[in-house]
């Protein structure tokens, strides 16, 4: 299974790797991203009218991409997420929404009713090449109380 999860995952950042490089902002079309890409995960409204498709790459892989695509028709942002920066705006009392339409869907999700909370885990990659896994702990409200990174222990990062 472990094989089977980290081949998948190498898969992923390859064709992510070529897809991005036949991308281009400003150039690349709503249909270009579509056809290297596939169906997003999510559509998010963004500023001025633009929309954000979401990409996922969790749980098998280490990465989540938002994709800007402008009222002209035309991509104008191609982003990988899950970096230490994203992570440093995650603050308590961020509503559940919010951190995930900056993030992406988290790779698992756990709730724990006696504690009346839920964790939601994303894994990512420190540079240059650690695994680890990215933790928002949200309250009964849908509001993160905490987050924090540790080691990802359960996979090695590509």
């Amino acid at each position: 299974m472990a094989i089977g999860c980290l081949a998948a995952a190498i898969g992923l950042a390859a064709c992510d790797s070529k897809n991005i490089g036949e991308l281009e902002e400003g150039v690349s079309t709503e249909a270009d991203v579509r056809a290297r890409f596939g169906q997003p995960e999510n559509i998010w409204d963004g500023a001025g009218g633009a929309r954000v498709f979401e990409y996922n790459r969790q749980p098998a892989g280490q990465k989540n991409y938002m994709i800007t695509i402008g009222t002209d028709g035309k991509m104008s942002a191609l982003r990988q997420v899950l970096t230490p920066e994203n992570f440093a705006k995650v603050q308590p009392g961020m509503m559940m929404e919010d951190l995930r339409k900056m993030l992406g869907k988290p790779a698992k999700v756990t709730p724990y009713a006696l504690r009346r909370e839920t964790e939601w885990e994303w894994r990512w990659v420190q540079p240059p090449n650690s695994a680890m896994v990215f933790t928002a702990t949200l309250d009964d409200d849908q509001r993160v109380v905490r987050s924090g990174s540790s080691p990802d222990r359960g996979t090695e990062a590509p």
